[in-house]
């Protein structure tokens, strides 16, 4: 028995893809480990990845980047068979019949395929805003103050402006109705302080590889990280990269280490915000200690006329399997789990009582 973690990786993923909504993908990995297996041209993609453990497999997404590249592929018309064998709302996903398309579109778009693959996958899961909602109006609520936010690992910055979104958390909601970003989300426990009083006036973020939405190139590897098959979240992204262009978001190109220690301090009169989703696991270790202790020196810069907030959307780093928001607010650097969530946001079961 061959102790190739490869094989494995792609339908342990195809297992998520397939629970998470997304039976395409799901079925596409599937063949792709097989194909794999029998010496069949999927190898040649993973070639760069021969010999690593299942770990740095997950660590760098390999399994996302091969089925995000044959997405891409299909996106750019560039393989017209590939593109009218993806799924589209107007006809059934069907990776049976869509697999020895893309097997046969490998080699004569291996360069294209290989190039995308280099890059790590660059999300903007919109729905996110959902959970992190919860958060910031605690925050709000908590410290009467308006806020100053500052988000890491941003990509293109879709979430920056998560307060002109419409949200719906079970029967209740907040934000602008006339929003075009529409944000549902299946909500238990109780509800976070949706009177608090939200007012941002500053919004920073920060991404090693930040993608520009003015570019077309760009836009469209963001769309080909979005499973194909999952039509609500392709809408719901559009809808946010318009919003996005419309307010002219910046996500500056920066090492988010680096970036946190020049540019994030708590000011007076302001509830300074430095927040994140689905980032922490993708740092190596050195970086994820010098950020912890970045964020403890400028928590203990904080006061009650200048709190921080360090509110984070991710699994903990000994169990990768849930995923926890938590938020820690200095000055007094009270730590607390608010609610455990679903990766791409779809669920949120809420722990925090509000008085």
């Amino acid at each position: 028995m061959s102790d190739d973690p490869i094989p494995g990786a792609l339908r342990l993923q195809a297992g998520v893809c397939t629970s998470f909504g997304s039976p395409f993908n799901g079925g596409m990995l599937q063949h792709m480990a097989g194909d794999y297996e029998a010496g069949g041209p999927v190898r040649q993609l993973l070639s760069p990845w021969a010999g690593v453990g299942a770990r740095q497999l997950f660590d760098e997404a390999v399994p996302l980047r091969l089925i995000n590249a044959f997405n891409h592929l299909a996106l750019s018309g560039e393989a017209a068979e590939l593109t009218a064998a993806y799924p589209a709302p107007d006809r059934p996903a069907d990776p049976d019949a869509a697999w020895p398309i893309a097997r046969a579109a490998i080699g004569p778009h291996l360069e294209h395929l290989a190039a995308f693959m280099g890059h790590e996958p660059q999300t903007n899961e919109v729905r996110r805003a959902g959970c992190l909602l919860g958060g910031f109006l605690t925050v709000a609520a908590e410290t009467g103050l308006p806020l100053r936010t500052f988000e890491l690992g941003a990509s293109a910055g879709l979430n920056l402006y998560w307060d002109r979104f419409h949200y719906r958390l079970g029967e209740a909601e907040w934000g602008d109705p006339a929003s075009p970003v529409e944000i549902p989300v299946d909500w238990t426990g109780p509800l976070p302080p949706l009177g608090a009083e939200v007012q941002v006036v500053e919004r920073h973020a920060c991404d090693r590889r930040p993608t520009d939405l003015a570019d077309p190139a760009q836009r469209r590897r963001l769309i080909a990280c979005i499973w194909p098959d999952q039509f609500d979240r392709l809408a719901r992204s559009r809808a946010a990269i318009d919003l996005a262009l419309a307010r002219g978001v910046q996500v500056d190109a920066a090492d988010a280490l680096a970036w946190t220690r020049e540019r994030v301090a708590p000011r007076s009169g302001t509830a300074t915000v430095l927040y994140h989703s689905i980032f922490w696991q993708y740092l190596p270790a050195e970086t994820r200690a010098g950020l912890e202790a970045a964020i403890q020196d400028i928590g203990a810069r904080a006061s009650a006329s200048a709190p921080f907030a360090w509110l984070r959307m991710e699994p903990p780093m000994d169990n990768l399997a849930v995923v926890e928001l938590r938020l820690t607010l200095w000055p007094s650097g009270e730590d607390r789990r608010l609610a455990l969530v679903h990766p791409h946001g779809a669920t949120v079961a809420w722990e925090a009582d509000q008085e």
